[in-house]
This record gives C-alpha cells, structure tokens and sequence, in this order.
C-alpha cells in the first residue's frame, strides 16, 4: 500500500474535546476511525474512547496481514463496542448513558469498507470533488429526506444536533455499512466530526480539498472550519488518506508499507491528555486521566480475546 495520511483533533471553544481518532496500519490493511462523544462531563469522552481504542486494539489482533472478511470486522466491533459502553454505563450506575457517533473505514487489496451511526462523516473526493458523503443519522437529514426543510438548513436548524443512531445509549444503533469501493490513485477519503463540515459553508471548502498535499491543504481547512464555527466552535477532528499507485512515484510524505513485517502496526491514536481548553482550564486533571484509563481498559477486557 502507498498512502499519504494526516490526522487532527482541536478542542475549539468548547470546555473538554469529546472527540477521539485514531488510524492504524498494517503491511496490507489500513483502519481509521472517528467518533464523537456525547454525554455529561468526562462520559461522553470515554464513550469515543471506549469505541476507538477497542475498534483498533481488534484490528492489530486481527489483521494479519489483511482481516478476513471486512465487513463482518466492522459490524462485529461496532457492536461489541456499543456494549462495552453500556458495561461501562451499568458498572457506573450512570442514569443518563454516555454515546458517540462512530465512522470506521478499513482499506485492503485497494478497497474501501464503512461503516458509521450517526453524523460523523466520510467524505470520498476526487478530483477537488465531493462524490460521495454518508447520510447523516439525524432528525434534520430526515426532515431534508421528507421535503419539510431546504437542504440549505441543515448546518443552521435547531435540531441539528438531534441524532437518532450512535454507540451507547438507550436503543441498538442502526449502523449503516457502504459497497465496496475501489480507490483510484489520488482519490482522498476525509472521516470527521460534525465540527468540521457543520458550520454554514465549510462543505464548499471540504469540496476544494486538494488532495495532491493534505499534509498542506488539511491544517488550512480545519483552520476555516474553525473560523466558521464561530464563537461556540464545537471539537474538530479529522483523518484524510490520499490513495497512491502502487508503482508510480509519489510525494516524499508517503507511506509504503511493502516492506514492513507482517506482524509489525503503526498506529496513532488520540486520547486523554492534559490540553487547556480556551479559558484556560485544564481539560481533564492527572488523576481523571488516570481512573479514566482503568475504566476505559475494564470495560473493553471483556471483549477484547
């Protein structure tokens, strides 16, 4: 495989991020994942938690070089993930369980797979063109559906925010799964929260991406989605993969992985952190960090063998 890939997550103007990302790769298959966590303080990032770091602790154990049958991946650890959340919601004895949205994309033998519950987004772009962007899980994409709303209010409607498909929560998700796609070199695939293509205008600039240098082109996007957000910036994370030839030549930034060992992962994942949020206060203290992380790895044990 031949990949240029760039990942982010900002805080914006909220308290706490609730965001969590993470890709992981081996020498013949390639995983990303976005979630977005919702929830009272600190539950709603251990949600995304909890759903991130089992969907690419799996996948290390799994994909060996390549998983077997990729869809069945993702519809097994999404699952297995939405009920790791609620074994963490029953040991907690929470009364309001914690949820994140979810996109989980697995790459092989030069096919895409995905999957997504809720308004996390992946966006297919070629050529500077969006053409294709999953289907939101939210009261207001069935409202545009139904004809009751313009598609022009769909990032400014008061229920914007009201989704009816995640991980956690009181009801199963209902998780929708993509064809198999194949990638043509060049061709990116952006997975990011509603932070990023939410705010009025920020799709024109997703649609602008260049995908020749997202190592470039990625910060100056987030950049605007932030401005656009406004004052009441929601968290803003992203992952963006820019597919190359096998054999042809590609930008010094890319990643080839035909020499690496067959049981060797590279793996970057954001998690739990000591970041200042705008005011200045510390997102999450050293000892919230740390009893975050135990409930976090005992919640997931069960269904990590």
């Amino acid at each position: 495989m031949k990949f240029t890939i760039y990942q982010e997550s900002r805080i914006g103007k909220r308290r706490s991020n609730q965001d969590r990302i993470a890709y992981c790769y081996s020498r013949d298959a390639l995983l990303m994942v976005v979630a977005d966590g919702m929830g009272g303080h600190l539950h709603g990032e251990i949600a995304a938690q909890i759903a991130v770091q089992y969907i690419t602790e799996t996948f290390q154990r799994e994909a060996q070089p390549t998983l077997e049958d990729e869809m069945l991946f993702l519809s097994r650890v999404l699952a297995n993930a939405h009920h790791a959340i609620l074994d963490y919601t029953f040991d907690k004895q929470l009364p309001d369980p914690p949820r994140t949205t979810i996109v989980a994309c697995v790459i092989q033998n030069g096919l895409a797979h995905w999957a997504h519950a809720g308004d996390s987004r992946l966006y297919v772009l070629r050529d500077r063109n969006v053409v294709f962007h999953t289907r939101d899980h939210s009261r207001v994409r069935v409202m545009i559906e139904q004809g009751l709303i313009p598609e022009s209010e769909q990032t400014t409607h008061p229920l914007r925010n009201r989704i009816f498909s995640c991980l956690g929560g009181t009801h199963p998700p209902q998780i929708e799964f993509s064809k198999r796609t194949p990638l043509r070199p060049g061709d990116t695939l952006l997975l990011c929260t509603d932070g990023v293509w939410g705010a009025p205008g920020a799709e024109e600039i997703i649609a602008r991406l260049d995908g020749s240098d997202i190592l470039a082109s990625m910060p100056v996007l987030m950049s605007e989605a932030e401005r656009l957000g406004g004052p009441h910036c929601d968290n803003l994370s992203s992952i963006a993969m820019t597919w190359h030839d096998e054999v042809a030549d590609a930008p010094p930034t890319t990643i080839s992985t035909m020499t690496m060992p067959m049981s060797l992962f590279t793996t970057k994942m954001e998690g739990f952190s000591l970041s200042q949020a705008p005011n200045g206060e510390a997102d999450l203290s050293e000892d919230e960090i740390e009893r975050a992380i135990s409930e976090i790895n005992h919640a997931i044990q069960k269904y990590s063998k």
